[in-house]
């Protein structure tokens, strides 16, 4: 019995330390991902993200992979990660899920990346909210598209969050009124290795970045040095 009993939990740990590795993966090849939605906003050559909707921002969520028919009544979701200015850089980031949104169709696309910008201290407080519903909670608008965003509406100009998404090099903003964003500690705990807020992350300041989430935060510094350089 003794040697069963050994064996099982020999079994056992293993197991663990198997699912354990693939969520670590899971999460690393999110915040890559991330990475590469933030540096494709700045490679687009016309409907991209505005230069000046990047200096507004004060914290992004990016949620990528987002498979047609991904939102339904059972709750499935996109999983992503958010990021905050510091005093001088862009900040650790944290992981989100957005539940219950609609991107609308686009024609030959099966799967997008989404981007929502939080546009001022409001929008921020509310992404820091246990959970916040987009149009109720805060308000929400398509971005506008282009270099400097000149055809931004006084709708879109007040937005708390401005959203788009992006499929096949080309970015459009799309109206993600009704879904829900939630912080996904769970997550954060993983990648942390600690029990910590959302909060502490995006504003404190003392959260070092760990090595999984350095090409997430290395690619909006570079967005913030070729801005400062325009």
């Amino acid at each position: 019995m003794r040697a069963v009993f050994v064996m099982m939990t020999l079994l056992m740990g293993g197991a663990s330390a198997s699912a354990s590795a693939a969520t670590a993966a899971a999460e690393n090849a999110r915040m890559n991902e991330a990475a590469r939605v933030v540096d494709a906003s700045r490679s687009a050559p016309d409907n991209r993200i505005p230069d000046e909707i990047w200096r507004k921002a004060q914290c992004v969520a990016v949620i990528p992979g987002v498979k047609k028919g991904a939102f339904i009544v059972g709750g499935e979701y996109g999983s992503g990660v958010v990021s905050c200015r510091t005093a001088h850089r862009w900040g650790a980031p944290a992981f989100v899920t957005l539940k219950k949104a609609s991107w609308g169709a686009q024609i030959g696309v099966e799967s997008i990346d989404l981007v929502l910008l939080f546009m001022n201290q409001n929008g921020v407080d509310r992404l820091l909210a246990d959970h916040v519903t987009l149009g109720t909670d805060a308000s929400i608008a398509a971005g506008p598209l282009g270099r400097n965003g000149g055809a931004a509406t006084d709708a879109r100009l007040t937005a708390e969050m401005l959203s788009y998404s992006h499929a096949k090099g080309v970015f459009v903003g799309v109206d993600l009124a009704g879904g829900v964003v939630l912080a996904d500690d769970r997550a954060d705990e993983d990648l942390y290795g600690r029990n910590v807020t959302a909060r502490e992350i995006l504003l404190d300041g003392h959260v070092k970045t760990p090595a999984a989430a350095r090409p997430l935060v290395a690619a909006l510094n570079r967005t913030a040095a070729d801005l400062a350089g325009r």
